[in-house]
This record gives C-alpha cells, sequence and structure tokens, in this order.
C-alpha cells in the first residue's frame, strides 16, 4: 500500500478522492446515538448520583473530588515547572489580544421622529467547558475556549474533565484552568457530564453553551442536547492543506502532513502542488521523517487512508480545490502568499508562508483553534468572542411615528391573514 496517494488533477481522480474523504462525516453510529440518548435521560432523571456511577463504569474510578477543591487548583499552578506557566502566560497574551478585536459594541439609533432602536449585547451568563482528559489532555484547549468568553463576559465558566486512572485531575489541565480564570472544575467527562451541564444537576450548574472537544459520545451528546443548549460546533477529525509551488521546501510540507495526521486515522493531510518535484520529494521526506515519531502508526493509517498528494496545472486550480475543500488549516507556501488571502474564501484558519506552521496556530499565535471541519468552513466560522454573546435588539416608537407606519403595517398583516396583528395596530388607533 502506498504511503499516500499521489493523484494528477483531471477532474476525475481527484473528486474520486473528494467523494472517499466525505465517507468520514457518515452518520452518527446509531448504536452510540442510542447509548448516548440513555446516558442523558438517566443525568436528567437522577443528576450526580448518575453521572458518579457512569465515571466509575467509563473511568474505572470514583474521582477523589467530584468538584475540585480552589486549593487544589491553586496547588497545581504553584507546583508548576514554571517555563510551562510562562508558555502558556506568553501564548494567553497572544490570545487575548487577537480576542479582544472582536468585541462586539451594543448601538442606539434615535432617530429624528422620535423612534429608538438598537443592540444590546451582552455575555451568556455560564458556560460549561469540556476538557478531555488522559493522553488527549489539551490545556491549549483551555486557553482557547476560556479567553474568548472572559472577554465576552460570560460570567462564570464551569470546566467538567475526565478523573486519572488513580482518581485524581491532570495537573496540566488544572495549570492551564487556573492562569485563564475557569470558575469552576468538576472530575467527570463523556457524554454524561455533557448532560449536567445541558440540563444542572444539585452541584453542577446548568449552562447555556458547551464548547470543547471530545470523543464520538461526547460529540453526539453535543449534537442531541443542542436546543437544550447551545454548542460551539461538531467537530469532525483534523484535517489539514498545504498549497505549495516549486519553491517550497519538501522538508516543512512533510512535517506540516504529519502534524495533523498524527491527531487521529481519520484525520486527513492534503498536500496540492503545481510541481511533481516537490510531490515526490515530499514523499522521500515523510519515509524520512515518519520513523522518528511517536505516534508513526497512527501518521501511516491516516496519510495512507485519507492522505492526498494533488498535482495540479496552476496556483488556481490549486486555489479552487483548496476553495472546495474548505479545509480547518490551509497553509500556503506559495513565493508570495499575501497575495492569495483574497483568493482563499474557505477555511477555519489560513497560515502564510514556510514560517506560519500549522501548530503555531494550535498554541501560541493568537487566532483560535477551535475551527470548523469537514468542508463546513464553507459556512462556519472559528470560535471566537461572538461565541459567548447574546444580543437583543429593542424598539422604541411614539405614536406619531407609529400612525405613519400603521397603513403598511395593516396591509402586510391582512396578506399574511394574521388579523389579530392587524387589529394590535388598529385598537391603537
Amino acid at each position: 500500500m502506498a504511503l499516500i496517494k499521489k493523484i494528477f488533477a483531471n477532474g476525475t481522480d481527484e473528486v474520486e478522492f473528494f467523494n472517499q474523504l466525505e465517507q468520514r462525516n457518515g452518520e452518527t453510529d446509531k448504536k452510540v446515538t442510542a447509548v448516548v440518548s440513555d446516558i442523558i435521560d438517566k443525568v436528567r432523571a437522577e443528576g450526580d448520583k448518575a453521572v458518579i456511577e457512569y465515571t466509575m463504569k467509563f473511568d474505572g474510578i470514583k474521582p477523589k473530588y467530584y468538584e475540585v477543591p480552589r486549593d487544589v487548583i491553586n496547588e497545581a499552578l504553584t507546583e508548576a515547572d514554571q517555563k510551562f506557566v510562562d508558555a502558556l502566560l506568553n501564548a494567553m497574551e497572544n490570545i487575548t489580544a487577537f480576542h479582544q478585536r472582536q468585541k462586539s459594541q451594543s448601538f442606539i439609533d434615535p432617530q429624528p421622529n422620535g423612534v429608538i432602536l438598537g443592540q444590546r449585547v451582552r455575555g451568556l451568563d455560564k458556560v460549561g467547558l469540556y476538557v478531555p482528559g488522559g493522553t488527549a489532555a489539551y490545556p491549549s484547549s483551555v486557553l482557547m475556549n476560556a479567553v474568548p468568553a472572559k472577554i465576552a463576559g460570560v460570567k462564570e465558566i464551569i470546566m467538567v474533565t475526565p478523573p486519572l486512572k488513580n482518581g485524581q485531575p491532570n495537573k496540566d489541565i488544572l495549570v492551564a484552568a487556573a492562569v485563564c480564570g475557569v470558575d469552576r472544575v468538576f472530575l467527570a467527562g463523556g457524554a454524561q457530564a455533557v448532560a449536567a451541564l445541558a440540563y444542572g444537576t444539585e452541584q453542577i450548574p446548568k449552562v447555556d453553551k458547551i464548547v470543547g472537544p471530545g470523543n464520538i459520545f461526547v460529540a453526539t451528546a453535543k449534537k442531541l442536547l443542542y436546543g437544550v443548549v447551545d454548542i460551539d460546533m461538531i467537530a469532525g477529525p483534523s484535517e489539514i492543506l498545504v498549497l505549495a509551488d516549486h519553491k517550497a521546501n519538501p522538508k516543512y510540507i512533510a512535517a506540516d502532513l504529519m502534524s495533523q495526521a498524527e491527531h487521529d486515522m481519520l484525520a486527513s493531510s492534503i498536500l496540492v502542488t503545481t510541481s511533481e518535484r516537490i510531490a515526490d520529494e515530499t514523499i522521500e521526506e515523510l519515509e524520512k521523517q515518519i520513523p522518528a515519531l511517536s505516534r508513526a502508526d497512527i501518521i501511516l493509517k491516516s496519510l495512507s487512508d485519507f492522505g492526498a498528494i494533488i498535482i495540479c496545472d496552476d496556483k488556481n486550480q490549486a486555489c479552487d480545490i483548496a476553495n472546495k475543500l474548505a479545509p480547518e488549516h490551509l497553509e500556503v507556501l506559495f513565493e508570495n502568499p499575501m497575495e492569495y488571502i483574497g483568493r482563499l474564501d474557505n477555511a477555519g484558519s489560513v497560515f502564510l508562508g514556510a514560517f506560519s506552521p500549522e501548530p503555531l496556530g494550535d498554541y501560541y499565535a493568537g487566532p483560535n483553534h477551535v475551527l470548523p471541519t469537514s468542508g463546513t468552513a464553507r459556512f462556519f466560522s472559528p470560535l471566537s468572542v461572538n461565541s459567548f454573546e447574546k444580543r437583543s435588539s429593542y424598539i422604541y416608537y411614539t405614536e406619531e411615528a407609529l400612525g405613519e407606519a400603521k397603513d403598511d403595517i395593516l396591509l402586510i398583516a391582512n396578506k399574511e391573514g394574521l388579523t389579530a396583528h392587524a387589529n394590535a395596530i388598529k385598537v391603537r388607533f
């Protein structure tokens, strides 16, 4: 089996590959949906008792704490490696600076005839942050979710995260929570924690929105509970698309493709290049670099099943392919990458030039790393401050202004057959 597919863009072969990619995003497994539905129902009925029972069943241990005491969180920060804390603080500074610019303003629009229109913007009251535990514990995700929520004015952030095998919390996650001001932390994971946040239990508060990554059970719970509570997005497997011309460095391309392939066997890493030489040299680099990496088996499976190198006639064709696939991460390793910002419409986040690799966005640069996947960048946007805001409009009309508008309103209401609507205007005159 080839390490990675090599495809010439001819209108047929690449389309066949695109269709194969879509198979990653099949309907949620019916068995998973049934299991998650049962968990949700039980948590809704029995509250914390059910959450703790499921934690013992799925995590194999009763957590040392249900709610992690504040002094334990503070102690994790005090005892942490100072270099790690400094790195988190530096990243948080960049994330804060970027997201501060996204904050929306309320407005009031008084008009000469006495009418006043406006919009009020404020943060959500409570937000739930799901953080995976175990080997997939990502402190960076805590920052990326909590910082914009705080900037939006969210009053309380409730974190849920599964316990480690010893029943303790993951210390790195606690450090990140302490650094960015998470208010409360509960040791609970899986669909049961999502249900607890959505409905509230005796101890876990009911929230307005649930954000954060998780496994298929977490993702299914979020999907089923959307409407009871808001969610960030339904995240699919990770993906990267690299655009490269004849001057790109194959060593960098190979490393960047693997940076996503190591996430998951279902992850997709694609190179779209105008140069067959670059394609071949990238394959050579992959063969050189993979054996030294700790997740080599996952990388090999991901590249073989869902990876590809697509060779195009020119950069316009390459950009068209990128827009069609709408990748989560899009790297532009063209000679003058800034020229292509206005040409690339569909991507979660765009990385421009040889020294802007995808992990820079994952951890440090400032833009959010919670991004739309599976082609949904055509219509979804990255997590932002706006994701944690709610808006209300308001209207004030004088009697005279309503009198001027009434005939138009009556006409539309009567066209729609809504006579009570019309009547609510008519009785005032």
